[in-house]
């Protein structure tokens, strides 16, 4: 007799942030792959680095909260939160090594050889040292506090994710007593960290980081003493907000009080120069509190997002990728009446290949149309001058019903959003905050209009947010529809979000945290059902994370009834492959390119009956469990061919594909014997090919996939 197969085992899973991790280290593989033009890698670099520092103040402060509080429950892996932290306090130290040696092998020595010099003091013409000296006196000096730390003197707050010059200082006058005082000086953030130097006729691009600058002028903020040593460091704080929703009589009032403990949360990483003088870094150490393995001394230097700045310099356009302009799509113009196109069938909108721009019209001639009643939407993250924003409190000037759900919680986006929510409620709109535990991560927008023939509410679903600026970067889908069963459901949601009132059923929306999980769970089991029953069953996802538990028995379990189960994951899977008798029939890939993959598309055979659902919703407990969160099925069959044919591209992929290894790593696709397919490229030569008409907006450069963790 067979031995039964155990599918809820640790071993059948993989560790969340070890996962992320992985995820990171394929973005760093794009900035060691020679394939990519130059500027892109360096671009990729540095969002290696932007990631890190969020997950460092998010995730790992997580851990070093649930350690602190003794919490020894272990994660889906069967690892405690210590283990969890030594497992990471190894790989993150490796992978910082590695990110400072693509920095300093690879990455200098080539931008040198396209022109662009990076350059200490010693490297400086006589002419750029006096530029930079009236540079520094006339520009940077008048904005430095120096602060000298003695006995009347205590160590100053350091904030958060600052870069700091620390020195250790002699005052001329004592120099019998040897004794040393310690000094630290911020690096004023409100001024550019690259210093283009005047172009001295080679054709060359040569600049120095401010902090280069400031050291070498620090015997000007110190007179009367002499620099010993001096270095510069940065430390990471614990930035993850401790809201008790139910205790705050004001939630707006609290975020912001929580955010400003951001700035002395308990620090848990300090970065500094290799070169730092050891008593530097003892004194460091010991002010800070922090444990040696959360030090991280680079050779190079700190804080590597500085190379996206570099990105933005004038020329070198031959080592970048040709910028890419989101095509206008014939099915719904900007330029035209929104509404008359919706009502002549659903629209499928594939960003940033399709232009954002009728998302935004949605709104605004919503705003501006006589016959438009109410407008009801849910913002999660949106730009720094959001168009939407501008348009929603038009909307509320012009006399019309403006309902706008405003996420104060969104990671990061707390204090913009904040500020969104004081503007909108200044316009006269009816402003709410969501649910008490639960954030909105939701993306749906309703506009009820007075027709001919009655009222019409018109829909938009999405699976990204309402930015216009981001929606050039990340790849989403978005649907339009007047269909009534839709409209019902957008009435019934924002019913619940502004009210108390769930409803009995829903016509078609798989609404988080309620009813969404049950419903996926069905879907699986239903293939499953069918391969047991010898029918062909197919099962495609694509999301940024998988590492819900039951979710992932799910599949485990339809794998093992014969299910072909293809996954498209750009980030965290705790999925294992491979597994026999648990995962055989199971394939993950990760595509890394240069838009970030955000879309979520669910497909599943039904035994040629297909179904296909969109949404905001990724298979993780926090979307499932812990959010307001919409999925929807496509039901026009010329939609349903669109959002499969993403699908089938993207499985298609041989050149941003990274594909899932039963140890848990990546290993991009075995080119060899395979057609040569970025999917990436591919829709975007689409996108072109569909659009007749040249659109008329300015090019704009994209930016390759970061990992907004915190979405």
């Amino acid at each position: 007799m067979a031995e039964k197969v155990i599918f809820d085992q640790p071993s059948n899973f993989s560790n969340r942030e070890l996962s992320w991790m992985e995820f990171n280290k394929r973005i760093l593989g794009e900035a060691k792959d020679k394939q990519n033009p130059l500027f892109e890698r360096m671009k990729f670099l540095s969002i290696t680095a932007s990631n890190l520092d969020e997950f460092f103040m998010v995730r790992i402060a997580s851990l070093k909260d649930m350690v602190n509080a003794e919490y020894d429950k272990k994660d889906i892996a069967g690892m405690t939160a210590q283990e969890q932290l030594d497992a990471l306090c190894k790989v993150t130290h490796e992978f910082m090594e590695k990110q400072y040696s693509v920095y300093s092998r690879s990455m200098l020595p080539k931008l040198r050889e396209a022109g662009l010099w990076i350059v200490n003091y010693d490297e400086l013409t006589e002419d750029e040292v006096e530029y930079l000296d009236q540079y520094f006196h006339k520009n940077v000096y008048p904005v430095l506090t120096p602060m000298a730390i003695d006995s009347s003197r205590p160590f100053p707050l350091i904030q958060n994710k600052t870069l700091n010059i620390a020195a250790l200082i002699e005052n001329k006058g004592k120099k019998a007593k040897k004794e040393y005082d310690v000094a630290t000086v911020q690096v004023p953030s409100v001024l550019p960290r690259i210093i283009t130097l005047p172009k001295n006729g080679e054709g060359t691009t040569r600049i120095v980081l401010l902090e280069t600058l400031i050291e070498h002028f620090l015997p000007d903020l110190f007179l009367n003493h002499e620099i010993i040593c001096s270095s510069s460091y940065r430390i990471m704080r614990n930035a993850d907000l401790d809201i008790e929703e139910d205790e705050a009589e004001d939630l707006l009032k609290e975020i912001e009080k929580q955010l400003k403990k951001r700035q002395w949360g308990e620090v848990i990483k300090f970065e500094y120069e290799e070169r730092m003088d050891k008593r530097l870094v003892k004194y460091l150490k010991k002010q800070f509190k922090v444990h040696s393995d959360d030090m991280y001394p680079v050779n190079g230097p700190l804080d590597l997002t500085f190379l996206m700045k570099c990105y933005g310099l004038d020329g070198f356009r031959e080592y970048k990728v040709k910028p890419y302009v989101p095509q206008i799509t014939p099915e719904l113009r900007a330029d035209r009446n929104i509404f008359e196109q919706i009502r002549k069938g659903d629209v499928l909108l594939h960003h940033p290949y399709e232009s954002f721009d009728p998302v935004v019209a949605f709104i605004r001639q919503a705003a501006e149309d006589e016959d438009v009643l109410a407008i009801k939407q849910t913002l999660y993250r949106v730009s720094g001058h959001s168009p939407i924003v501008s348009a929603l409190a038009l909307a509320a000037e012009n006399g019309k019903q403006v309902t706008v759900l405003v996420e104060l919680k969104a990671r990061f986006d707390e204090e913009n959003n904040i500020n969104w929510a004081k503007k909108l409620e200044k316009a006269g709109c009816h402003v709410i905050y969501g649910l008490v535990g639960l954030k909105t991560h939701c993306k749906i927008a309703l506009v009820v209009r007075r027709e001919s023939d009655g009222i019409r509410r018109y829909v938009h679903l999405g699976t990204g947010n309402y930015n216009d600026s981001t929606a050039k970067q990340y790849t989403d889908i978005g649907m339009f529809t007047c269909r009534d069963a839709y409209g019902e459901d957008a009435t019934a949601v924002f019913n619940m979000l502004s009210g108390y009132s769930e409803p009995a059923r829903w016509n078609r929306l798989l609404v988080a945290p309620i009813w969404m999980k049950k419903r996926f769970l069905q879907l699986i089991k239903r293939e499953t059902e069918n391969a047991k029953a010898g029918k062909e069953a197919h099962i495609i996802a694509k999301c940024n994370s998988l590492c819900d538990k039951k979710i992932i028995l799910a599949l485990y379990e339809a794998s093992a009834a014969g299910v072909q189960i293809d996954l498209i994951v750009r980030g965290i899977c705790c999925l294992v492959v491979g597994i026999p008798g648990v995962s055989e029939n199971i394939r993950v890939r990760s595509i890394v390119g240069n838009f970030l993959e955000h879309a979520r598309i669910f497909s599943f055979y039904n035994d040629g009956h297909e179904e296909i659902y969109l949404g905001s919703a990724d298979w993780m407990p926090r979307n499932l469990d812990r959010r307001v969160e919409i999925v929807f099925p496509v039901e026009d069959e010329k939609l349903k061919k669109k959002a499969r044919h993403i699908l089938d591209l993207q499985l298609a992929d041989t050149m941003k594909a990274h594909c899932l290894q039963p140890d848990n790593s990546y290993q991009k696709v075995d080119k060899r014997g395979k057609v040569l397919l970025e999917a990436q490229k591919e829709f975007c030569k689409e996108a072109m090919e569909r659009n007749q008409v040249q659109p008329t907006v300015p090019k704009r450069h994209f930016e390759p996939g970061m990992a907004p963790e915190h979405e």
